[in-house]
């Protein structure tokens, strides 16, 4: 067990890990259902969040989780698209329209329609980033948008 620890701890992002250990994608992120991006987007996004959420220190687990909640639920998320549009490129964009646009089989509980498919978009946005191994850029873009809205957590 320690090989593999010392193994990703030198070189090998998230990505590349569970891609050495469990094998490569047969699909490119381009070939994704915008769905399937926003799936995995969604899950990227919320450990980013539970991340930042956990590095303000020691506390209850129930005080991370009501954070963490109020910040990845979809009215939060189409408040940080709103705020990051103009900072999108040609392509970023695209990704963005394409996620807003699908047609879920599923709504959010607690969100309008409108936040929910802004929200997709940016869940697809994020899951494409990821997935071409740009994790910097969403990590930017995700930066940028809580800093705007003020839903950055504070230590």
């Amino acid at each position: 067990m320690k090989t593999m620890k010392k193994e990703l701890s030198n070189d090998i992002n998230f990505l590349e890990g569970v891609q050495k250990y469990f094998g490569d994608s047969k699909v490119k992120p381009e070939q994704y259902s915008a769905l399937g991006l926003a799936y995995i987007g969604d899950g990227v996004f919320d450990l980013i969040i539970r991340t930042i959420v956990l590095d303000m220190g020691n506390g209850k687990v129930k005080n991370f989780h009501r954070i963490t909640s109020s910040i990845v639920k979809a009215e939060s998320q189409a408040k940080i698209t709103k705020a990051i549009l103009d900072e999108l490129t040609e392509e970023e964009n695209a990704i963005y329209k394409h996620g807003r646009n699908a047609k879920s089989s599923t709504s959010a509980k607690n969100a309008s329609i409108v936040d929910y498919r802004i929200a997709t978009g940016f869940e697809a946005l994020i899951g494409y980033l990821y997935l071409n191994n740009r994790l910097e850029r969403a990590l930017e873009l995700i930066k940028m948008g809580l800093e705007r809205t003020e839903l950055m957590p504070h230590k």
